[in-house]
């Protein structure tokens, strides 16, 4: 899966997490700090890589900042992408499940190196729930970004 990351920071959980991604057999597409020249401002390398998944150059997409937040309302910002901040394995699950999130925002500050395994765990053990009312809510979603499209 081509996954592409973004952090402001070359904080060590970020490094790490290029790390575990690669040793899942993941391509990593860095931007941001884990791409050397790179715009490590959140706002830009978080709407990057969240744009790589949009236009379909990358499967899925890490973000990351301090706290995630910055990161997370960036990408989702970009038309497609539904970024879920994600502090634990169980929102991670539920992100994935019932959001069909294809972008995981993560707060460098908190996620410890175990923490970050088990979040990604459950975000790669999870699929897309095929229950009627998630998908509805999804396809919801969907027709947000086609009006936001449409207004420009």
């Amino acid at each position: 899966m081509r996954i592409s990351v973004s952090s402001d920071t070359d904080e060590p959980v970020a490094r790490l997490l290029v790390e575990e991604l690669r040793g899942r057999g993941h391509e990593v597409r860095p931007h941001g700090a884990r791409s050397p020249g790179a715009d490590a401002r959140w706002a830009t390398c978080s709407e990057r890589a969240a744009r790589e998944v949009a236009e379909g150059r990358a499967d899925q997409a890490v973000v990351c900042c301090w706290t995630g937040t910055g990161a997370s309302i960036a990408a989702n910002k970009v038309p497609g992408v539904r970024a879920a901040l994600c502090t634990d394995a169980y929102t991670a699950d539920g992100a994935r499940r019932w959001n069909d999130a294809n972008v995981l925002a993560l707060g460098l500050r908190l996620t410890s190196g175990p923490l970050l395994r088990e979040i990604l765990d459950a975000w790669f053990a999870a699929g897309p729930s095929e229950d009627a009312e998630d998908r509805d809510n999804v396809t919801h979603v969907e027709r947000l970004d086609e009006g936001r499209r449409a207004a420009r």
